[in-house]
């Protein structure tokens, strides 16, 4: 047994340490990730122990980075790519939906594309624009991507390998406000669920709390909140947005009768549009009060010194879950 105290940052680097050390086929691209070890020291140290041959600092070229990306996975490598930021990834949108997403489908089957696509995304950082984006519900819309999000070290550790071997493209989301925030242990002797699950992360009777990424967070403090006001409330993190794994959610919903879902991302068309309209139309019977969103606002991701007003925090956590019980 080989237990260890690390950060979301440190848990990510060890796993892509681990995955590049059982397959030689697995490589790093992406902008700083060699010498600088990333602008966030996700990659820190790999470079040097695997050579520039395997970790590759690339220009500043988003499109250019993915389309290399997507020749190297046709070749039999299994490359996993850095977007420095959230918001550098669109002039990259192109390839990633019209080539990373349908080469399996256009080759029927034939072609497989082993790549991950690593975003830091989400805000809390104090960052300028385009460094603070929640562009999620983009890719799940799109067909033929899969998309997960981890929240915390010990899953950072085990869903990058799990995403590495899998043989479809894998949009990876990382909360970075996350990277340093927050230390947990780390048993590699225990084995990890697999990758596309939703987890219950605290257990309640009254409400469900569904969140993912940078939100689980808050929501696990809400739920602690909520216990002085005698309320249950039970969270799930969701992990897999596509595709969705409803069935601890509507286990949950079904038997407390509530669900508020939380994001950062623009409530408008987000995560949480999609999560409200499978819960009522596999749970329509057992709510006692609609499905709630929080989410951030319908406006563009606001100046740093303004984000703490746009970010979802506790108190509009606690408000939807208030407003679930007073129907």
């Amino acid at each position: 047994m080989s237990t260890s105290r690390i950060t979301l940052a440190k848990g990510l680097n060890a796993g892509l340490r681990a995955a590049m050390e059982q397959d030689d086929k697995v490589m790093l691209m992406g902008e700083d990730v060699g010498r600088l070890g990333g602008v966030f020291r996700i990659t820190d140290g790999l470079q040097k122990d695997f050579g520039e041959r395997r970790v590759l600092d690339s220009p500043l070229a988003e499109s250019g980075i993915v389309g290399t990306a997507v020749g190297l996975a046709m070749r039999g490598y299994r490359p996993v790519i850095e977007i420095q930021f959230d918001g550098f990834v669109y002039p990259a949108y192109d390839q990633i939906v019209t080539q990373v997403a349908k080469m399996s489908y256009r080759s029927q089957g034939k072609v497989p594309l082993p790549l991950v696509i690593r975003i830091p995304f989400g805000g809390g950082i104090g960052a300028v624009e385009h460094h603070s984006e929640s562009p999620e519900a983009q890719f799940a819309h799109t067909p033929g991507l899969k998309v997960v999000a981890c929240s915390n070290p010990v899953d950072g550790y085990w869903m990058i390998q799990q995403a590495i071997a899998s043989d479809d493209p894998v949009i990876f989301l990382e909360p970075k406000r996350q990277y340093h925030a927050d230390k947990a242990d780390l048993d590699t002797s225990v084995a990890p669920p697999p990758l596309f699950t939703s987890q219950v992360v605290r257990r309640g009777d009254d409400v469900t709390l569904l969140a993912y990424g940078p939100m689980v967070r808050t929501c696990l403090a809400a739920a602690e909140a909520a216990v002085s006001e005698g309320r249950s409330v039970e969270v799930i993190d969701l992990r897999t947005l596509s595709p969705l794994d409803m069935g601890p959610v509507l286990a949950s919903v079904r038997r407390t009768g509530r669900a508020v879902v939380a994001h950062e991302a623009h409530r408008n068309l987000g995560m949480g549009s999609e999560l409200s309209a499978r819960i009522t139309e596999e749970c329509f019977y057992s709510l006692q009060a609609p499905v709630l969103r929080v989410g951030g606002f319908d406006t563009p991701y606001p100046a740093a010194r303004n984000e703490h007003h746009f970010l979802p925090d506790l108190d509009r956590v606690l408000d939807a879950v208030d407003r679930s019980f007073a129907f």
